[in-house]
């Protein structure tokens, strides 16, 4: 079963100045590590919810990265992540619902303590539809806890992901397909709840730059826009209400 937003993944031309403007911004920043390969290292916001964001930059050129197209694009919001019980199965299921989904590979990163972190992802076929994340090792080594979920900006947690697409009603039913339950039609567009947080998919216009994620919504904190050249381009809203 897929249980939740695992995490975002926002991308940004220099680690450790997107870490200092997200502290500046009230979050607390936590080093990541560097990715298996060497490509990417990365720096976390994790949130008392269990979910977080991932700042993640290249360190060299990398044309065969599955994000390394988005670098011509620059900065922002490029991916998000679901965390599923156990992967395999849930990837079996969401075959049998009609989805095309990617065998489950091995990935992971080295810790700047040095521990090894291990997992497993799965992706689909389109881009309007997340990856899924599956843990190896214990996920309390690769999502820290504690202190690093306590901000200054108030923040605890994601409310609601929003995600583009050019055909909602066939993202939909993608999405029926990997998670497995049914959309609820409000204003904006398609929501599917999951956990303590949301997806709503909206059809994309002439502002989106591609089909996927395209904003992100905050609970806690003072309700406003946070500034985009302190997020590095990623459109985000805190004090927002987690949905019913």
């Amino acid at each position: 079963m897929i249980t939740c937003i695992d995490h975002i993944v926002i991308l940004v031309r220099d680690l450790p100045a997107a870490m200092d403007d997200y502290t500046t911004l009230g979050f607390t920043v936590t080093p990541g590590g560097i990715h298996a390969g060497g490509a990417t290292h990365n720096a976390l916001v994790t949130f008392a919810d269990g979910s977080y964001l991932e700042l993640i930059a290249f360190r060299h050129e990398a044309p065969d990265h599955i994000w390394w197209r988005y670098t011509a694009e620059g900065e922002g919001l490029i991916d998000f992540a679901l965390l599923p019980d156990a992967i395999d199965k849930d990837v079996a299921a969401a075959r049998a619902r009609g989805l095309a989904i990617a065998d489950p590979f091995a990935g992971g990163r080295e810790r700047l303590d040095g521990v090894r972190i291990a997992w497993k992802t799965a992706r689909p076929a389109t881009p309007d539809l997340p990856f899924l994340c599956g843990d190896i090792t214990p996920r309390g080594l690769r999502v820290p806890t504690g202190a690093a979920c306590h901000h200054a900006n108030g923040v605890t947690g994601i409310a609601r992901v929003l995600v583009a697409t050019r055909d909602p009603a066939a993202s939909a039913a993608r999405y029926r397909a990997l998670l497995g339950i049914e959309g609820v039609t409000v204003a904006e567009g398609v929501s599917f709840p999951l956990g303590s947080s949301a997806i709503l998919l909206i059809a994309a216009n002439e502002h989106h730059r591609r089909e996927g994620p395209c904003a992100l919504e905050l609970c806690g904190g003072a309700p406003g826009d946070l500034d985009p050249a302190r997020t590095h381009g990623a459109p985000i809203r805190i004090g927002i209400s987690a949905p019913q």
